[in-house]
């Protein structure tokens, strides 16, 4: 059963819609910018992240947004455009299901209210601490919001929650349970806690006085990644139902691979056996070949060892011909929220035929023998591409779309 894309929404560090997503990675734009005000004074030795561009609770409704978490407010916005751009699909409540993934959930909700029981105790916490906190929030809400009655799901697998999400989406309508999915990842975590945490495992990159090109995958120079925050939602469609509302499609998700590491908590297997697998998963479920392939848009973050561990794993997969490009060059990292606006970059890509620049490239690591992508937009006819999204706890989602 084919499952195609009717719809896409974002709000990102690159702007609050699709539109500026794209049009700022084809120009090369960077989101980075040093986040002091964010960080409330404390010393940290990283103080650049990337913030979303139009903050959501500007979007939305005053009251509303007031009684959502960042992260759930993000989702909200997404999803409203993704649902607008699909036209309104029209089906049946019962046949319409929500997938978003996170990684943290509503941790701004949480660190807040905590200051609050210490600072004036437990009779000041607000009432709406708990479905603002829950990792489920944004997909409830986007539920709520859309009418969706077919299964609210939300997955929770670190910086591949939005790729899972979009692959459970696909089961959901190959197994029957749903003729339109709401599909994405979410997340809002730009807080002290956070980003010492993240420096204290040595991940993030320390050019402070230099944000725009901190985040640079596959340069020789990385020193590690850019945290950023966003949300990106794809209305995922069977094919017959879209033909028979005369839907417009953007593309195909025509395969996806899921596989774990079992390696370790943090570090990639050295081996790249589950990237790998993954990939190689993705491209059989399309009913394709590697050579059919010609483009990966990577989950490279800027790390000195997971960007040469996924480079090796792509050319073990799909030999030496794919082109690559790293979009967190110019986005940051978004954690829950990076595979899903990922994928939106990778069905944009695939679509109108041009390859987005990985910024900062400018002196490419000798381990990495593939092509990348790097100071203009490429004009290429992309067949079938792959977006890889890979997790703390060695987990590994890969996703392959086709054109419409």
């Amino acid at each position: 059963m084919s499952v195609v894309i009717t719809g896409m929404g974002a709000t990102t560090p690159l702007g609050g819609d699709v539109a500026s997503l794209w049009q700022g990675v084809l120009d090369g734009r960077s989101g980075v910018r040093r986040v002091d005000d964010l960080l409330r004074g404390f010393a940290l030795p990283t103080v650049i992240a990337a913030p979303m561009a139009v903050s959501p609770d500007t979007v939305l409704p005053r009251v509303q947004a007031r009684r959502l978490d960042r992260a759930e407010q993000a989702a909200l916005v997404a999803a409203r455009e993704a649902w607008a751009d699909a036209g309104n699909p029209g089906a049946e409540p019962e046949r319409v299901a929500v997938v978003i993934g996170t990684g943290i959930g509503g941790v701004s909700t949480a660190l807040a209210q905590d200051d609050l029981i210490e600072e004036q105790g437990p009779g000041r916490i607000s009432p709406l601490t708990i479905p603002m906190m829950m990792p489920n929030g944004p997909a409830a809400w986007v539920s709520i919001e859309l009418g969706a009655r077919a299964g609210t799901f939300t997955t929770a697998s670190a910086c591949a929650s939005g790729a899972e999400a979009l692959s459970l989406g696909v089961r959901l309508i190959r197994d029957g349970d749903a003729d339109v999915v709401i599909a994405g990842g979410v997340e809002s975590c730009i807080e002290p806690l956070i980003v010492a945490g993240f420096a204290q495992a040595r991940t993030l990159s320390k050019r402070n006085d230099d944000p725009e090109r901190a985040s640079r995958p596959f340069d020789a120079g990385r020193d590690g990644f850019v945290l950023g925050e966003g949300a990106g939602v794809l209305i995922l469609e069977r094919e017959e139902f879209a033909a028979a509302r005369g839907a417009r499609v953007h593309g195909r998700l025509a395969g996806f691979g899921v596989t774990a590491d079992a390696h370790h908590i943090t570090g990639p297997d050295p081996a790249g056996t589950g990237q790998i697998r993954a990939i190689r998963a993705a491209v059989a479920a399309a009913g394709l070949t590697a050579a059919d392939v010609d483009h990966v848009n990577c989950h490279a973050t800027s790390t000195v060892v997971g960007d040469l561990g996924e480079a090796a794993a792509i050319q073990a997969a799909l030999g030496d011909h794919v082109v690559l490009t790293a979009p967190k060059s110019g986005l940051g990292h978004l954690v829950g929220g990076a595979g899903a606006v990922e994928s939106i970059l990778t069905v944009l890509t695939v679509r109108d035929g041009v390859i987005p620049p990985t910024l900062n490239l400018e002196s490419k690591a000798p381990e990495v023998k593939l092509d990348v992508v790097a100071g203009e937009p490429r004009a290429q006819k992309v067949r079938a591409a792959i977006c890889n999204s890979f997790g703390f706890g060695g987990q590994n989602v890969s996703l392959l779309f086709t054109s419409a």
